[in-house]
């Protein structure tokens, strides 16, 4: 009797050490979704690496760890959805990191708010340029990706009004960005760094929008809470990370690359998201 009170006290412990290390863990996992549309023909498709809220963090002394995943996932194309500087303006990080995946594909970039309030985002955008990254500021390019049209837009971050012109509208100066695209063929996708705008996306005329952000929520609890908290959104999140169908957009939001020892993800570790659009017709 003695010796299974022992056993079941050593499955409990080892039960909760399992348990703990899975909650706490902050190594980069790969999370993949696959898309569906009638914009690419049957025998079609298309794969991105979503990266968002990097915060200028080193993962390996050049970056290595990072490059190794998004490479293994042979992306068509690499978005870079904001956040990749910290507003501390460390950015040797951030250097690294470009260099190491930018041979890896085209890569496409816009500004989270981290980027504009360190007061030098002109600087950070000449940065990613001088590397060889395409800078969207509410901008589009008409790419041909393996016989598939793509447009692939991207807006600043609403920050961008304070350091631009306080009288600036962003939801204007978007809107009119991209009014004109309602005519144009291919599959269109924004890079916007702000998942909760949903409703202003739903009126811009794009398939797929692609966000960071919210960190995940923090603190997730797996099939109960996809977050506790995120920014801009408070607590329980409803756009934390995932996918997300609207009437006439798919969101997808990253829960970022970012970690802190001092401020713990649980449940929630950092993620490198792959996204497979396949065609239907």
């Amino acid at each position: 009797m003695i010796k299974i009170q022992i056993i079941y006290k050593v499955i409990i412990i080892i039960s909760i050490v399992i348990l703990f290390f899975i909650a706490f863990y902050n190594g980069l996992v790969v999370r993949k979704y696959s898309l569906k549309t009638n914009k690419i023909l049957k025998d079609q498709s298309i794969r991105i690496v979503l990266i968002t809220d990097l915060h200028s963090q080193k993962y390996g002394e050049k970056q290595d760890k990072i490059r190794e995943k998004i490479e293994a996932e042979n992306p068509d194309i690499i978005a870079l959805a904001g956040d990749i500087v910290d507003d501390s303006g460390r950015i040797e990080g951030v250097k690294l990191f470009i260099e190491a995946i930018k041979d890896i594909g085209p890569i496409y970039y816009v500004t989270g708010n981290h980027e504009i309030r360190t007061g030098e985002v002109d600087k950070i955008k000449g940065l990613f340029r001088s590397l060889g990254v395409n800078v969207l500021e509410n901008s589009l390019q008409k790419v041909n990706v393996r016989g598939v049209d793509l447009i692939v837009a991207g807006v600043d971050d609403p920050n961008i009004v304070g350091y631009k012109s306080p009288g600036s509208n962003w939801y204007k100066e978007v809107y009119t960005s991209f009014s004109n695209m309602k005519d144009m063929g291919g599959y269109k996708i924004l890079l916007s760094h702000r998942p909760e705008k949903v409703d202003f996306y739903g009126t811009l005329p794009f398939d797929l929008v692609l966000s960071g952000h919210a960190h995940g929520g923090q603190i997730r609890i797996p099939f109960l809470l996809n977050g506790l908290y995120a920014p801009h959104q408070g607590f329980f999140p409803k756009y934390a990370g995932g996918v997300y169908e609207f009437e006439n957009y798919t969101l997808v939001v990253s829960r970022g690359v970012y970690y802190n020892l001092f401020l713990p993800r649980i449940f929630n570790p950092p993620e490198i998201v792959v996204i497979d659009i396949e065609g239907m017709e």
